[in-house]
């Protein structure tokens, strides 16, 4: 298995999971179905495969109403699983010898497929292998009208060694580390996960910052917040299910399961004190003054708070059992 070369020539699966975000999916199909490839391009085809995770937005009807607009789609459908089990039927289904996950609320370039295509091509020939991915760049964006007008941030920089919001990698070595864990039903952590078994098969990652994908979530507002809560603490528990499966310090930092998160924002939080009530008048001052996105960075003080929490509490009811 190891043996096996990326060939000179590429067929795409662009797999995508969505539940309810027809606005934004919309503009993600789009961007995908003027793809431009270059007349000698590796690329001989690619596919777009949609799963829908049991939407109940209208996704299926409005795809339908629309489907000779979007020649390159493959839609199928699953009661709602959550992302992992959505990728992994999107994963099953596809018929490309290369997957690329991205999620439904991104918005890629033009040149999205070639840069993938031209770094995995190029990684073959540094390595002499196919053992590795390609992970590409991905800025947050809450400018629906205009998600691609956004420059790059400091925030955006992501340490991740495989996460689904851009990534395109040969499809047998996901079927060769087990696909994604079903068990992540919660929000977070599935794609690390399995980034850690395909890490523990000697895969490399290869940045491709040509390939950008622009991430869309709505302004930050105070009515997000039960919302934002809640999947930290789901980030929590299914951190705690990580760390069962790899019981390592370096899962443990990402998880935040450790005496210097619990000390750091206990600190920064004093202690829950800062929480979403006593800080309500200053987020809603910084949303007023048109700046959101610096509100949410503030409001992340206590939601690391609660990320924490979730995780010490999920681990010792483990512990429990």
């Amino acid at each position: 298995m190891g043996n096996i070369l990326v060939g000179e020539t590429v067929f795409f699966s662009v797999v995508i999971p969505t539940y309810n975000r027809q606005p934004i999916l919309e503009k993600c199909l789009r961007a995908l179905e003027v793809q431009e490839l270059s007349a000698s391009s590796s690329v001989t085809n690619y596919e777009i495969v949609l799963v829908d995770d049991g939407s109940t937005d209208g996704t299926l009807e409005w795809l339908a109403a629309h489907q000779a607009e979007f020649p390159h789609v493959q839609c199928f459908e699953q009661n709602h699983a959550g992302p992992a089990a959505a990728r992994n039927l999107g994963v099953k289904k596809a018929l490309g010898d290369t997957i690329i996950f991205i999620d439904s609320d991104l918005v890629v370039l033009p040149n999205f497929l070639q840069a993938h295509a031209n770094a995995l091509l190029q990684g073959r020939e540094k390595l002499k292998s196919d053992r590795f991915f390609t992970y590409g760049a991905v800025i947050n964006t809450c400018n629906f009208e205009h998600p691609t007008a956004e420059p790059y941030k400091i925030t955006d920089f992501s340490a991740a060694f495989f996460a689904t919001g851009n990534v395109a990698i040969p499809k047998h070595w996901l079927e060769k580390a087990g696909l994604f864990d079903n068990s992540f039903q919660l929000y977070g952590w599935e794609d690390l996960e399995l980034g850690v078994r395909l890490k523990k098969l000697g895969l490399q990652l290869i940045k491709c910052p040509e390939a950008v994908g622009y991430h869309w979530h709505p302004p930050f507002n105070l009515q997000q917040i039960p919302r934002l809560i809640d999947q930290e603490i789901q980030r929590g528990r299914m951190g705690v299910l990580f760390y069962q499966k790899h019981p390592t310090w370096e899962v443990r930092m990402m998880i935040q399961m450790t005496w210097l998160h619990r000390l750091l924002w206990g600190i920064l939080s004093l202690n829950g004190t800062l929480n979403e009530r006593t800080m309500a008048p200053l987020l809603q001052w910084l949303i007023n003054l048109g700046k959101p996105q610096l509100a949410l960075e503030v409001a992340r003080i206590f939601l690391n708070w609660y990320n924490v929490k979730g995780v010490y509490t999920a681990y010792a009811e483990m512990e429990n059992k």
